[in-house]
């Protein structure tokens, strides 16, 4: 009885092995389906190293001669690669924020910092929460290292082809002046958006879509300066002095930071994340209205019996001593007052509170750090295929979505390549 049951069990082994085997030798003569990756930026590198090499043959075709020139310039002005926020309020940093939570629930902020651990990219959390490779760690070095992992994917990489258009339905390409047609079973662009030409990211890919019925929304520039009309007799007074400490409004919503002032206008972290609100009144009116509060850690009515209390001080050694108001400051308010009004506690206290700019104009598309517009999200699959063309995705920047400054760009590219990467690798054929 014993003899008998060994038997039956080492013939089961034997039975279940041959077949684990002859489904091994099938599998290898199954042909891989192929994959074109159009463009080679972060949203592209991620899909390129999570992707299955061994059920699918993937190549990039990408019009520079490396791959990833706006993430390296990127990096020359501090290399924060994500944000280390609660994945509540990660999500809600983007405008519109439902189109990427289920990118960022598959691959969030936590998963994208232990994967650059994992490939040898310590990260550490700065003082603003914001995520960047330890000191020495450099662009360059970041991106060598994810070359690396595409490399060791066994990813075919073709540079010195520039998408120019579809023919029945599939890319083609100009490289050293010949028309090339690219069959695959699949595309996947990450052809960018429209600022930093310097790094081939133009946006001329947008007229090409648009010919092939899919909708492109106009491009805007984000997180850039935005032009005022200071009064002349300030301008050499505010020319790259910052506000620091003080809370920007723009409509109903306010954000904490610093602001820089130039001739030009105004920029910087308090100014960035108010991009899509103040884009929305330039577009409608010609014109945008930024309310400034000085002091954002006491209230108006605080204000005003500080005042009162003054008895000895005149209004700018108040102004400078009690409230700790900089020069610029009160070269602003006072640039906006009549001498009574200067000297009126009430008119000067909401001044201090609610310190209007009007911004008349963006700084040119090319000088902002991103971009709005691109492919409307209407034409998209949940899974980022377009409606209109099956088999074919777009991600990354090329799609109609804002992020603000802080790593949220980059963190979003990263989730839409692993997301759009691990659905293909799910898919049975």
């Amino acid at each position: 009885m014993i003899i008998e049951i060994w038997f039956l069990s080492y013939n089961h082994v034997v039975m279940k092995t041959m077949l684990n085997l002859v489904l091994e030798v099938s599998m290898k003569n199954i042909p891989k389906k192929s994959i074109a990756i159009i463009g080679g930026g972060p949203a592209a590198l991620m899909f390129a190293c999570n992707i299955d090499s061994n059920k699918y043959s993937v190549t990039i075709y990408e019009k520079n001669k490396f791959l990833a020139r706006k993430f390296l310039v990127a990096g020359d002005g501090g290399f924060n690669l994500t944000h280390s926020e609660s994945l509540e309020l990660l999500i809600n940093r983007y405008a519109p924020n439902t189109f990427l939570k289920e990118a960022l629930l598959n691959f969030s902020n936590i998963d994208f910092i232990e994967w650059l651990n994992g490939i040898g990219i310590p990260t550490f959390i700065g003082t603003s929460k914001r995520v960047f490779p330890i000191k020495g760690i450099k662009p360059i070095d970041v991106f060598e290292t994810i070359m690396k992992e595409i490399v060791k994917n066994n990813i075919d990489i073709r540079t010195g082809f520039e998408f120019s258009g579809f023919n029945n339905g599939n890319p083609q390409f100009l490289n050293d002046g010949n028309v090339v047609k690219v069959d695959a079973d699949f595309y996947v662009f990450a052809l960018g958006g429209a600022s930093w030409k310097k790094t081939g990211s133009t946006g001329s890919w947008k007229e090409v879509f648009e010919n092939e019925s899919i909708k492109v929304n106009e491009f805007y520039p984000s997180n850039c300066a935005y032009k005022i009309n200071w009064p002349d007799n300030i301008l050499k007074s505010i020319e790259g002095k910052p506000i620091k400490n003080a809370a920007f409004t723009c409509g109903d919503t306010k954000i904490k930071g610093e602001a820089v002032l130039t001739t030009f206008g105004i920029e910087g972290s308090g100014i960035y994340p108010l991009s899509p609100f103040i884009r929305k009144q330039l577009i409608e009116t010609n014109k945008a209205t930024v309310l400034i509060d000085f002091k954002p850690e006491i209230s108006y009515h605080e204000l005003v019996q500080k005042f009162e209390l003054n008895k000895h001080s005149s209004i700018k050694e108040f102004l400078l001593k009690n409230l700790k108001l900089t020069e610029l400051q009160i070269v602003l308010l006072k640039s906006v007052t009549s001498k009574s009004e200067y000297q009126d506690v009430f008119v000067l206290s909401k001044l201090i509170k609610k310190f209007p700019i009007e911004i008349v104009d963006f700084a040119p598309i090319d000088e902002s750090i991103s971009t709005v517009g691109g492919i409307d999200l209407n034409e998209l699959t949940e899974h980022f295929e377009l409606k209109k063309i099956p088999n074919t995705f777009c991600i990354g920047e090329m799609l109609d979505y804002d992020a603000p400054t802080g790593g949220y760009l980059l963190q979003s590219c990263f989730s839409m390549g692993k997301f759009v990467s691990d659905y293909l690798n799910k898919k049975d054929f």
